[in-house]
């Protein structure tokens, strides 16, 4: 039987899924991805380069679906290729984040289409104007947020199930397409992120960390307002200044994932250290930079307390995998947090804005570590139970797939 998985930057959040497939006798497993997109061991790729195109005349409403209309006339050469070389999928996967879904019906009518529903755009309730500091909520602007949307509703049509990783995030979407949206989220591996004795790391920077350090962490694929890097920073003087001897290890990239790029010439990283600087003492903070996967999940064995902040948007993998190491997190009281943590219970929740609290409730933390025990391994008792990859997502994801049995 032959699997295709269609994700711009392969493998994505199909990595497990792949994997585990690829090892099946039985399965030819195929991807499709950009030029740059990552390997997997057993997974044939076929990846595609963009046609640029000149932007005069292009109507800025509809840049968006330009950009994923030259993006799904690479994924249809690519797909015709693999079609003409003996390529008949039973079942493709696809994020429909970049448009690449759109000729996947017209190659392959018959494939069973399951399609990756991360993030519905809406102009109210999720992230848009959530941060009056960064609001833009002028009305060319919902439109354009509204047409982003296109390729994700044309996938959808022509789909016969989507799954979205969070009842959050499945909620976004418009009710005539609920039905046909299961919640299974990506996975967490369970067996190999879990709690086990810290062990002294040494950073790309050159730091090193050692067991019975008093450690703050905070994670971001990038640091930007999206993931309250600000809110964090802001609560940074109080944390340091009641906690001498705490070191905070800042992980994430300088770039935008999420959200307004930073003014010209800086960035959101350097935006928000300068609007601190004199009120913490820079030798104890660690800007990390990125790290490896094997780096990050001894981080959080390392941490006295993660600090998880977030718009209403999508949940962040390191989340859960810091609950999953036993670590205790302060999170914001947003919705796709809620959804996992409750205050008191497996974590602590403070409200986004409220610099006060955050800070309060990581001192608490780092003064009385043995009284979070029970949080601690309530939070990890929660993601083996609902979110492990091998005893809940993974098959639940066969499942929709129609391969209940693989």
């Amino acid at each position: 039987m032959d699997i295709l998985f269609v994700h711009n930057n392969f493998p994505g959040q199909y990595l497990h899924l792949a994997t585990h497939l690829a090892k099946r006798p039985g399965y030819r497993v195929f991807a499709i991805g950009n030029d740059k997109c990552a390997g997997v061991p057993g997974v044939t790729i076929a990846r595609y380069k963009i046609r640029k195109l000149p932007p005069e005349g292009l109507h800025p409403f509809a840049a968006r679906f330009d950009s994923e209309s030259r993006r799904a006339e690479g994924v249809l050469q690519a797909a015709l290729a693999l079609r003409k070389a003996g390529v008949e999928p039973a079942v493709i996967a696809v994020h429909p984040g970049w448009g690449e879904n759109l000729p996947l019906k017209d190659v392959w009518p018959d494939a069973r289409l399951v399609v990756f529903c991360e993030f519905f755009y809406r102009p109210e309730g999720a992230d848009v104007g959530f941060d009056p500091e960064f609001a833009q909520t002028d009305v060319a602007r919902m439109v354009r947020l509204r047409a982003k949307n296109a390729a994700q509703l044309l996938a959808l049509v022509d789909a016969q199930a989507g799954v979205a990783p969070t009842r959050w995030q499945r909620s976004l979407y418009p009710d005539a397409f609920l039905d046909r949206i299961s919640v299974v989220h990506d996975g967490i591996d369970t067996r190999w992120i879990r709690p086990d004795t810290p062990e002294r790391i040494v950073l790309p920077t050159g730091h090193a960390l050692n067991p019975g350090e008093e450690i703050v962490t905070f994670v971001g694929r990038n640091l930007e307002p999206y993931r309250g890097y600000h809110v964090f920073m802001r609560a940074l003087p109080a944390i340091m200044a009641a906690r001498p001897q705490a070191r905070i290890v800042i992980v994430g990239g300088e770039g935008v994932s999420y959200g307004a790029a930073a003014p010209e010439g800086t960035t959101w990283k350097q935006v928000f250290l300068d609007e601190v600087r004199g009120r913490i003492d820079p030798t104890r903070v660690i800007f990390a930079g990125m790290l490896d996967h094997p780096t990050f999940v001894k981080l959080f064995r390392l941490s006295s307390v993660h600090v998880y902040l977030t718009y209403p948007f999508v949940l962040s993998w390191s989340m859960l995998e810091a609950m999953a190491t036993g670590c205790l997190v302060v999170g914001s009281a947003t919705p796709p947090v809620e959804e996992i943590i409750r205050d008191g219970q497996n974590g602590l929740l403070v409200p986004f804005f409220d610099t006060a609290a955050l800070a309060e409730r990581v001192i608490e933390a780092c003064a009385r570590p043995g009284a979070f025990r029970p949080l601690r391994e309530a939070a990890r008792r929660l993601v083996v139970e609902q979110y492990d990859l091998a005893t809940v997502c993974l098959p639940a994801q066969l499942a929709l797939m129609g391969l209940g049995d693989a």
